[in-house]
């Protein structure tokens, strides 16, 4: 529902309860679910209209929901039983024993079994549990008390338990006023644009310029907007920032389990309060910011209910648990593992964003220097001059003649890694593009402020890059970052600006800054000046950052007197949410800080690296790093958090690293050393002998010729053949200038193993969502895994990608998808699924029935087909997502209809187990393949089978018994891909004319999967070695090599587990971007080097030779290299 949608319910709802329409205004509640009337729930519960109580809360929870709502139903129920008992009507007891009570069985047998006995006393208060149950009224007073506890701690109910706060008759007046086309929002009052049709934007699209601007001292909330004394209903929560209201935390509900004994009242506190629901400052949150707070994120927050088992349940209550962390504080980066001799002081660093070796620093002196992390080399060093002396101006001319030295305030990477900022303490900002190891480019010189440039960042309003500054001129300004041309200059301050910190809210662009007066503000894209005014904690010099989620807000800073703080924000109330513990005063300097993980905030104070869990004040650790910081060192982590970079007092850098990222350089060493060592032969991969050039006819002869690598300057690794051909001929000449591309070390692409605390388990299936924000994959153990890719400042495309680490996606009731296993042999099943074209729903099956699964609740909607035959394949129909062809164990297909449940037709051809099957819309056809290695095409319009064929399977390959047969539609819908172990082939529909054919050299070598991209130019194909080809999708010809070194760590690598991918998938936008399953769990998402830009080059179309062949041949030439 839209947020207009929403507003307007609540109007109605206003005016519902002004006309005194009592008992619809709670059916709308409940209907909607958008806000929970405490005081009718308390008025139904103390005149035990237990049938209302429940029917009311279905409309916001459900019993399996979470521990908390299970407790919610439980407490309730047990008083409907308990007072059945004390009337003496057993047979109501016995009725709400088997019909209410029952359900809870199945989580603590015991304790259903302990009730049952309830019914052979003659008092249930010989019980020593219920020893001291009073009578009706004090009961259910008591169980009133908790169950407000566990509704307000409950995740559900949040923001639904504050109506919002609106003048008398609000519908009325805005039915009353004139008719204005733009209205974005009920909740305000609302005017015609001018004549020329120009109109200001609305408030929720512009909430802070709805604002007017606090004068003086910070004034109450009552002052903003027409609602007092309420907060004004803003659709971001930068609206919050306005006000200053008081956060009174309320005693936390137990998250414990349910129990016959009273309900406990002693509970300890939640890990994060809640503001009372009597609280007038609490704010209305409207359905774009309640969907922005849903979003996936880190475990440490503070959904605890949907983390916490539900099979546990012992007798009493217990204190609240705090959920698992994602990460523990041993996987954070703490031996030591280089020292960087920089020689001079180090002012800022930052990690290359898709690079996790490459380190930008930034000096005392003025340097800017970039360091590779796995060679210990310094790529690149720039000392500062003007780059254009003419363009300067005329203060900063004159400063740098009063004073030459100057210094280095901050670095900073773009979000892409393609250019990098310095701010200097002089008036400059420099901007470099960086294309390559050492290539390091000028790309602007801008002269942006009087005085020293404070802090830089990089930011995208409007879709377009740009950089944001600020300096002791008490300006901020935003430049474009092609052009260097301001684009904004805020002005407001009162103090040399210290920081800023641009970020963005569902669609609202905005930028934090903070003054060395200890003033934040906050600034829209609009010139219209500040919208927030408020102090930082200590009035101290402060620097603020957002999580990497962008879900959580920090800041930092010294004071003037030497106190340092550390806070988390309350975004929606401007308001500090968290103050950690953990400092003690100093003398001077500024203390640095970063967030890792989205878990952990780290410091650099005291000598040391302190460290702290983000959902606990006090200190978590301390890294000491052996010595050697200064009092306030520069500390840095890169993206992956497997590193850290802090600075030391004689003038070096420490790297930290945790256990992968000690892998990561290992494999960076071992990989160098063993392209140093030019004198071995290089092993002869699975896939052909690698020393000769793919395509030509010195390959064939000359296979076992020993290679060289040569590294080139950019790191790449290449295959070339070192010796002469034995026969030359024009043709061969020309073949030579290509070669094929080798990857063999993490550095020579971008890789990214995607983070998973599910048990892993051999990766089955795997697919991208169709939106390309998500990657789904489905387990051997029936259970699928969701990740969803983040959306935020730094990267507000949020689509899946190796340089941003997603999130594993879990719905707020904690639930997995998963699968009904056959209880016959679960190791033999066939997994499959499908994703609907709106990506709202997967059909799934692991050898039980067929599942459909809502993908926003992972709620099972419905299952069917319960085996035998168990499903192999599923497939929708591309017009009608009603219709699901499913490939079946039995051989046949079943086309079926969901919507009203009947198998339409039944298709027979096959004849052992259907493991692929494809639609295409052009020719009206569906095609089918099998383990019987055939292929079938069946007409759509009567689902008659057309023609039918066999693979060719080439001489001396004998496949398993039950080998599957994939298939896939090309972009033209009219040719399409057959996958089997022995060979790739590319067939044209609907004659199965067998067009290419490519054959693995090695015939212990199997194809595990292959997969079109997304523009059907590439084909991606994983083995059982571990290494994935990249082919030419019109040629069938081999350009590209990656050898599991390139994205699977030393570790798996060393030992003998064997690790290999299973299933591979294609980005549905991205054409060089795929997905690895793997046997080991694990799924990783990998791309070329930006550098690089594709997967190899194309090889040459007319040198005669090549791994495919045509269908009437009697042979196939293979692969040799």
């Amino acid at each position: 529902m839209s947020s207009l949608s929403r507003e307007l319910v609540f109007l109605i709802l206003q005016f519902l309860d002004e006309e005194k329409f009592r008992e619809t205004v709670h059916k709308l509640e409940q209907e909607s679910g958008f806000f929970f009337n405490m005081k009718y729930f308390e008025d139904s519960v103390n005149n035990g209209e237990w049938d209302d109580v429940e029917k009311y809360l279905s409309g916001f929870t459900k019993v399996d929901d979470n521990r908390y709502s299970m407790k919610i139903f439980f407490e309730i129920r047990k008083q409907k039983y308990l007072e059945a008992l004390d009337k003496r009507d057993r047979a109501k007891a016995v009725e709400i024993l088997v019909k209410d009570l029952k359900v809870f069985s199945a989580f603590n047998d015991e304790l259903f079994k302990e009730i049952t006995q309830l019914l052979t006393l003659e008092n249930f208060r010989e019980n020593e549990q219920l020893s001291k149950y009073g009578d009706t009224k004090s009961a259910r007073s008591i169980m009133l008390a908790e169950l407000k506890k566990l509704i307000e701690a409950n995740p559900l109910f949040r923001d639904k338990l504050q109506f919002p706060t609106l003048k008398n008759s609000r519908l009325r007046t805005l039915i009353n006023q004139r008719s204005n086309p733009d209205i974005k929002t009920l909740f305000v009052d609302h005017s015609c644009g001018p004549p020329n049709g120009a109109r200001a934007p609305s408030p929720v699209t512009n909430p802070l310029m709805a604002m007017p601007k606090p004068s003086g001292g910070f004034p109450p909330l009552g002052a903003h907007g027409p609602f007092q004394p309420g907060p004004a209903p803003l659709a971001t929560s930068l609206a919050g920032w306005m006000a200053n209201p008081s956060s009174v935390p309320h005693p936390a509900a137990s998250g414990g389990p349910i129990s016959l004994g009273a309900p406990n009242n002693a509970g300890a506190m939640l890990k994060r309060p809640r503001t009372p629901t009597n609280n007038p400052s609490m704010d209305y949150q409207t359905a774009d910011s309640e969907h922005l707070m849903k979003r996936s994120r880190p475990l440490g927050m503070s959904d605890e209910a949907n983390n916490l088992p539900v099979n546990i349940m012992p007798m009493t209550y217990t204190g609240q648990n705090n959920a698992q962390s994602l990460y523990s504080s041993d996987e954070l980066p703490k031996n030591v593992v280089m020292t960087l001799n920089q020689g001079s002081a180090v002012r800022s660093m930052d990690f290359h964003p898709g690079q996790p070796t490459l380190l930008l620093v930034g000096t005392i002196v003025g340097d800017v220097a970039v360091w590779e992390l796995g060679s210990r080399e310094r790529l690149a060093l720039r000392n500062f001059k003007v780059w254009d002396i003419g363009t300067c101006s005329g203060p900063l001319q004159t400063a740098l003649v009063k004073e030459p030295a100057i210094a280095v305030n901050r670095v900073a990477w773009s979000p892409d890694g393609a250019l990098f900022g310095v701010a200097y303490n002089k008036h400059i900002v420099h901007v470099y593009s960086y294309h390559n190891s050492d290539d390091i480019r000028h790309h602007l010189e801008i002269d942006a402020h009087i005085g020293s440039v404070n802090d830089l960042a990089f930011s995208h309003p409007n879709k377009q890059l740009c950089i944001v500054t600020c300096g002791d001129d008490k300006a901020i300004k935003v430049w474009d970052a092609v052009t260097g041309s301001k684009q904004y200059t805020f002005e407001g301050h009162e103090a040399p600006v210290f920081s800023v910190c641009p970020h963005y809210k569902e669609s609202i662009q905005f930028i934090f800054s903070t003054a060395m007066d200890g003033k934040i503000k906050a600034w829209l894209y609009d010139n219209m000046g500040s919208r927030v005014d408020y102090d930082a904690p200590g009035h101290c010099c402060t620097t603020m950052s957002y999580s990497a989620d962008g879900t959580r807000l920090f800041s930092c800073g010294t004071s003037k007197d030497g106190d340092s703080y550390l806070v988390e924000w309350n975004e929606s109330e401007g308001a500090v949410k968290r103050t950690y513990q953990g400092f003690r005063k100093r003398s001077n300097g500024v203390v640095q800080f970063d967030t890792t993980k989205n878990r952990f905030l780290a410091v650099g104070d005291e000598f040391v690296i302190k460290i702290w869990d983000m959902d606990n004040p006090n200190l978590l650790t301390t890294i000491e790093t052996d010595g050697g910081l200064p009092a306030s060192p520069r500390i840095r982590f890169n993206k992956e958090g497997m590193m850290l970079a802090v600075s030391t007092n004689d003038n070096g850098i420490k790297i930290l690293a945790n256990t992968d990222g000690l892998r990561l350089l290992h494999s960076f060493e071992a990989s160098r050393s063993a392209s140093e060592t030019v004198a071995k032969p290089s092993p002869i991969s699975t896939m052909g002998a690698a020393s000769v050039n793919v395509g030509t006819s010195v390959g064939i002869a000359d296979r076992g010729a020993p290679m060289t690598s040569i590294i080139g300057m950019n790191g790449d690794s290449r295959s070339l053949a070192d010796v002469k051909p034995r026969i030359l001929d024009e043709s061969m000449e020309k073949s030579k200038i290509w070669k094929l591309t080798e990857i063999n070390e993490l550095s020579q692409c971008r890789s990214l193993r995607l983070p998973d605390n599910v048990l892993p388990m051999r990766v089955s299936r795997l697919i991208y969502t169709n939106s390309g924000l998500a990657i789904l994959a489905l387990a051997s153990n029936a259970v699928h895994k969701l990740w969803k890719w983040p959306r935020n400042e730094r990267y507000p495309s949020g689509k899946a990608s190796s340089v941003v680490p997603p999130q594993l996606w879990q719905p707020s009731s904690g639930i997995l998808m998963t699968n009904e296993i056959s209880e016959a042999n679960p190791e033999d099943a066939v997994p499959c699924f499908a994703l609907s074209k709106n990506d709202s729903y997967v059909m799934s099956a692991s050898g039980g029935k067929i599942s459909l699964f809502n993908m926003m609740t992972f709620k099972t909607m419905t299952t069917f087909m319960p085996p035998p035959p168990a499903a192999t394949f599923l497939a929708f129909h591309p017009q009608d997502n009603n219709i699901i062809a499913i490939g079946m164990d039995d051989s046949s297909i079943q086309i079926y209809n969901v919507r009203v449940d009947e198998v339409k037709s039944k298709l027979k051809g096959h004849q052992k187990r259907v493991t692929g099957l494809a639609f295409s819309n052009v020719l009206n056809v569906l095609v089918s393949s099998g383990a019987d290695a055939q292929l079938c095409v069946w007409s759509t319009d009567g689902w008659e089978k057309q023609v039918n064929k066999f693979l060719q399977i080439p001489s001396g390959r004998v496949p398993a018994p039950l080998a599957e047969t994939r298939v896939q539609f090309h972009q033209d819908q009219i040719h399409f891909l057959t996958v089997h172990e022995t060979q790739l082939a590319i067939y044209e529909a609907p004659k199965l004319e067998c067009v290419k054919q490519w054959v693995p050299q090695e015939p212990s070598v199997t194809i595990t999967h292959a997969t079109y991209s997304c523009d059907s130019q590439s084909i991606y194909a994983s083995f059982g070695d571990g290494s994935v080809g990249v082919l030419s999708a019109t040629t069938l010809r081999l350009r590209c090599r990656i050898n599991p070194t390139a994205y699977l760590p030393s570790s798996i690598n060393s030992n003998n587990s064997r690790v290999y991918p299973l299933v591979i998938a294609a980005h549905p936008t991205e054409p060089n971007q795929f997905a690895l399953g793997l046997t080991d769990g694990g799924v990783h998402v990998l791309e070329p080097l930006e550098s690089e830009g594709k997967w190899g080059t194309l090889p040459p179309s007319d040198n005669g030779a090549g791994p495919s062949i045509a269908t009437g041949q009697g042979s196939s030439e293979q692969l040799t290299r």
